[in-house]
């Protein structure tokens, strides 16, 4: 069985050659390693995102932010995918939280 940093890096080769749903399964057999670890969620939620599964981005991502709730970049992600969905009072709730992040404040999670 890999590692979740081999599997990592499955996904992030099948992404950087457009291979999206190759990426797809690698991140989620990474996840299988790593449950727990919110760096898998997130890239997840990005080949979702590039997949056009807005929905299942948005599901990946906050998982992704209740395992890190202060990274910034899964906040702007989630925000995109909720703009993809027209979802836009979650999209600028989502962007406000990355703004707050990288001003430096925590966020709480409701």
């Amino acid at each position: 069985m890999k590692t979740k940093d081999e599997y990592m890096d499955d996904g992030n080769t099948a992404l950087a050659v457009g291979d999206l749903a190759a990426a797809e399964a690698a991140y989620l057999a990474a996840i299988g390693a790593a449950p727990n670890d919110p760096e898998v969620w997130h890239a997840l939620t990005m080949a979702r995102y590039k997949l056009g599964d807005f929905s299942g981005a948005i599901e990946a991502g906050l998982r992704a932010s209740t395992l890190d709730p202060n990274d910034r970049m899964i906040w702007t992600s989630l925000s995109m995918a909720y703009v993809k969905e027209n979802r836009i009072e979650e999209a600028e709730a989502a962007a406000a939280k990355a703004k707050v992040i990288g001003w430096g404040g925590k966020i709480k999670l409701d």
